[in-house]
């Protein structure tokens, strides 16, 4: 087909594919520089915490080593003040004896050293002592600045994607382990074949919100093949706009929806502080989901 044969309304739907293209391209080449990054701070953020962590084994060695030398200086310290005592009562004894002077210069001697000794090996002491004292500041600092390093960041989830598979899946192994109820929602009820609910022990109960189309008959027999189940009640859920498992009250997974078709923010949680405050959002949801005729 040459160009003159385009016709007007074929070239627009050209450019707007062109443009659509464009758009998916940037989108796509702006999300992989995302990850690159994330990756690239993740890798960078692991060496930190990798010399954190050889810097603080290093100053705890070193700790070690100077606490080591404070107990010897210390057992030194105690023999030097023994011996000084004890010269000092043999020269007290000595003057008030009859000895010649030069024994007792000689022991004065012996006394002045020892002193001397005594001095250097407090001062030694003291400053072993600072620097111990500094290592255990710098410790303690590295210890914070580790737990810091450690602790995951916030995440901006305006452009990670979660595929809804990946999320069915979660779900579904969440509800493997269910031993008396679940609260379960997915945006529609084809959804639910994916959960194998069929698996699932029949002492355990499910409280199913989803969305279904009542003009389409696969959904109505969808709905009737999962209400045959004692253990199954649905209910009719329109806004499509979350994800969720509430197993047993003790593991929670709450998707929510995005605009683009995989950007799901999803937390699964077995913290029970987490699941009190997102509960009150799973029975909302309950509670605004329709019963059946």
């Amino acid at each position: 087909m040459g160009e003159d044969n385009i016709t007007p309304d074929l070239r627009d739907q050209l450019k707007k594919a062109l443009r659509k293209f464009e758009e998916y391209d940037l989108k796509l080449k702006s999300k992989e520089e995302l990850i690159n990054n994330l990756s690239k701070s993740l890798e960078l953020k692991e060496d930190q915490i990798k010399t954190m962590i050889d810097s603080m084994n290093l100053k705890e060695q070193h700790n070690d080593t100077l606490n080591t030398s404070l107990q010897i200086k210390n057992e030194k310290i105690r023999d030097l003040e023994k011996n000084i005592k004890t010269l000092n009562e043999k020269i007290t004894l000595l003057k008030s004896s009859t000895v010649e002077k030069d024994l007792i210069t000689e022991k004065e001697n012996e006394l002045g050293e020892c002193q001397n000794k005594l001095n250097i090996l407090k001062g030694e002491l003291e400053k072993q002592e600072e620097d111990l004292d500094a290592l255990e500041t710098e410790n303690e600092k590295l210890r914070n600045d580790l737990a810091s390093s450690s602790d995951p960041q916030i995440i901006d989830w305006t452009y990670v994607e979660i595929p809804k598979e990946s999320i069915l899946k979660k779900i579904r192994e969440v509800l493997s382990n269910a031993v008396h109820n679940v609260t379960i929602a997915v945006p529609d009820i084809k959804d639910l074949q994916d959960l194998h609910l069929y698996e699932v022990r029949s002492s355990v109960n499910m409280k199913i919100q989803c969305y279904i189309d009542p003009s389409l008959e696969d959904d109505e027999q969808l709905l009737m093949e999962f209400e045959s189940l004692d253990n199954i009640t649905i209910r009719m859920y329109e806004d499509k706009d979350r994800f969720l498992i509430d197993r047993d009250g003790e593991e929670l997974l709450f998707g929510i929806i995005g605009e683009g078709e995989n950007n799901n923010l999803v937390i699964h949680t077995k913290d029970a502080k987490h699941q009190r405050l997102l509960r009150s959002l799973v029975m909302e949801g309950w509670l605004r989901a329709r019963k059946l005729d």
